[in-house]
């Protein structure tokens, strides 16, 4: 089939390009090449395979839109602008790239709505807020953010009430969502739009809300991408990983080529249209676990910075329950965290980054987000 990646020259997008291709597909790619993500220039990067056609524009470009969806058949839609901390701060720029870029391709995508076959949207685990917990007399409980007062006394986990302690556990699909960011805002804008106009328009559509990502082609010199490339930044310009709170809150760090093969399978699986699919691992790591593993493979002797500080609208734990994902797609996660970092560090040994993330952290500091 003719596909169309949107963001396909980004992280996650040129390695769906890659997997596309070696189905046998014919893909397009349309990416603005956005210079926090590839730098000034607008040069196609080298990662990027020469078999995709690569089409640079705007999202929110109708007429680069119209022009891409020409002969398409399916639609990844992947293009966003990505950075929580970032969001709380340009908000305007991140609705009108991601939540009105994202309604001008659905509205160019309805136009043609008897050629599309299918579209997967990309969605995100921020959405959640907060994961899902157990209390003590083992119910599942969604709580709200944890309060200043808390924080500032260094009081991070949950204490829970009368019912005793919270105890993280995965967060299924069904769990009430609770943005805490404008990206997240965002995020959710992508997966009810196109869910609410392919159920108008009868389009099969799929979200997948990915969790944490990481892997090779990620931006290092981008402070706002994913924490796995903001620590490898830090590491490979022999400084300390910088971290909130005590190091302790968790996350589900999932390998591109995991996602990868979610998305393929969404294509595949008629039964999974219509459906929304946490695509994880489902097993927690610490994040100052994750900063210890790439301090030790890069040769880096001291410990993190556990600044002991926290940002507004920072969560503890979220991981992802992948039972609809096992039934709904065939979803099962191949690679382990270690094999996984071990292919990372493979690559970081060959890079250069601009390590950029002590300017980022004093801009939220400035605008009262970190306290």
């Amino acid at each position: 089939m003719k596909v169309l990646v949107t963001g396909g020259a980004g992280f996650v997008g040129s390695h769906l390009v890659d997997g596309l291709l070696e189905q046998g597909h014919e893909v397009r790619i349309l990416d603005n090449l956005e210079p926090q993500v590839h730098g000034e220039g607008g040069a196609r990067p080298d990662y990027l395979t020469e078999e995709a056609e690569l089409q640079v524009g705007d999202i929110r470009d109708r007429e680069a839109v119209a022009r891409a969806l020409d002969g398409v058949e399916v639609v990844y839609h992947q293009a966003a602008l990505v950075g929580v901390g970032q969001s709380m701060y340009d908000m305007a720029r991140y609705v009108d790239i991601n939540t009105l870029g994202g309604a001008i391709v659905l509205e160019e995508i309805v136009k043609r709505r008897d050629a599309i076959r299918k579209v997967v949207v990309a969605s995100s685990m921020s959405i959640y807020g907060e994961g899902a917990y157990r209390n003590g007399k083992g119910q599942i409980v969604s709580p709200s953010l944890r309060s200043d007062e808390e924080l500032a006394a260094k009081r991070f986990d949950f204490e829970g009430a009368v019912d005793g302690p919270l105890e993280p556990i995965p967060t299924p699909e069904d769990k009430p969502l609770q943005p805490t960011s404008i990206y997240a805002v965002t995020k959710r804008d992508h997966e009810e739009m196109f869910l609410a106009a392919g159920s108008a328009y009868r389009i099969p559509v799929v979200a997948l809300r990915y969790f944490n990502i990481y892997g090779t082609r990620q931006a290092l010199s981008n402070p706002y991408t994913g924490v796995v490339a903001i620590f490898s930044s830090r590491l490979l310009n022999r400084n300390r990983p910088m971290i909130f709170e005590d190091g302790n809150q968790s996350r589900d760090f999932v390998h591109v080529s995991d996602i990868v093969r979610a998305n393929l399978l969404a294509l595949e699986r008629s039964e999974a249209d219509g459906g929304v699919f946490n695509i994880g691992t489902g097993q927690p790591t610490s994040i100052k676990q994750v900063a210890e593993i790439l301090a030790e493979r890069l040769d880096y002797p001291e410990d993190p910075d556990i600044v002991g500080r926290y940002r507004a609208g920072d969560i503890r734990h979220c991981f992802a329950d992948i039972s609809r994902a096992r039934e709904g797609l065939g979803f099962e996660p191949r690679m382990s965290l270690a094999d996984g970092m071990d292919e990372l560090l493979a690559w970081l040994r060959n890079q250069k980054a601009d390590d950029r993330v002590e300017g980022a952290a004093k801009e939220l500091e400035a605008r009262g987000l970190t306290r």
